[in-house]
């Protein structure tokens, strides 16, 4: 029997770790591929936790949750396998699911920056209607995500952008990378809600990874302070930092042209989140969006798993 390396989770305590197992076969429809490049991201992390809708119900499972890929006929790939696993030598994949990679493209940067970029990209070009010229606020930008959030926006034409977040240090780093104003998140509410209202009042759309109270405040201080109440804003939910919910009064979305949507796998139709991957590598591939990979060899799994990314950067399995 023909043998491959792979990261296993066999325990959701534990991180995965470096395993001999059967190399796959290709059933009807399918294909086998190399893998080259596999991102740990927060959501890889939390599959392989037992923390994320797509955690497997039975272990031992493959970790690993996208992956650049080489195909028989030598091209490269970039394939999203939520809850099949890729941290494996080779895996089987759906051919039409397989996103075509760019010749000359680097599999490192390229899955380190894929996952990152992926939230904002929707969002803006599926989930409102987003224009060239429009002002943009990064509620959180100080993570990975929202730090992609701020170029993503430049990339896509928006005229304005602030960027809000704890960090001061990579606020001051956001400044020299495309953003517009920042706004630094402190215990003073007060002073927090009137540093918001200075910088995001006229804004069209709000990309939010932070929810919870933070977010309740950030709403109140900007819709108080916008000078045209029937002007849109959208303000998408991404991601949850500060919490599930929020306590919003009727009063504020009677006031105001003001719209509160999500974006995410179930809010975007399939066929339109394969072609947003596909223009979303083009332009990662053409240098348009960078994080700075952090790699490490399959069989040091574990220690990758252990490892913090700094701002800006995302750990990365090499095959």
């Amino acid at each position: 029997m023909s043998m491959i390396n792979a990261a296993l989770v066999e325990s959701f305590d534990e991180p995965p770790h470096f395993r001999s197992i059967p190399a796959p076969e290709a059933g009807p429809g399918q294909e086998v591929v190399d893998v080259l490049a596999v991102g740990v991201h927060p959501a890889t992390r939390g599959i392989a936790a037992g923390k994320h809708y797509t955690s497997p119900t039975r272990l031992p499972a493959l970790a690993g949750a996208d992956a650049v890929v080489r195909r028989a006929d030598g091209g490269l790939g970039y394939v999203m396998v939520m809850g099949a696993g890729s941290l494996a030598e080779r895996i089987v994949i759906d051919p039409a699911a397989v996103i075509p990679v760019p010749d000359g493209a680097d599999p490192a940067l390229l899955v380190a920056t894929m996952n990152p970029a992926l939230s904002s990209w929707v969002a803006l070009r599926t989930r409102v209607p987003f224009r060239a010229g429009q002002s943009v606020l990064v509620h959180g930008a100080t993570g990975n995500a929202g730090s992609m959030a701020v170029k993503v926006a430049k990339h896509l034409g928006a005229g304005r952008v602030v960027a809000a977040g704890r960090n001061r240090s990579r606020l001051d780093e956001l400044a020299g990378e495309g953003a517009d104003a920042v706004v630094q998140l402190v215990p003073d509410e007060e002073a927090t809600a009137a540093a918001l209202a200075e910088a995001a009042a006229e804004v069209d759309v709000v990309l939010d990874y932070v929810w919870g109270s933070p977010t309740e405040l950030a709403m109140r201080a900007v819709l108080g302070a916008r000078t045209q109440h029937t002007r849109l804003l959208d303000w998408v939910q991404i991601g949850g930092m500060g919490g599930d919910a929020i306590t919003l009064s009727g009063h504020a979305l009677r006031s105001n042209a003001f719209r509160i949507l999500g974006s995410g796998f179930g809010a975007v139709d399939t066929q339109i989140m394969q072609r947003e991957f596909s223009e979303l590598v083009g332009a990662i591939a053409a240098g348009g969006m960078t994080v700075r990979p952090q790699p490490f060899p399959l069989d040091q799994v574990e220690a990758a798993w252990a490892h913090h990314d700094a701002p800006g950067e995302r750990t990365v399995i090499l095959l």
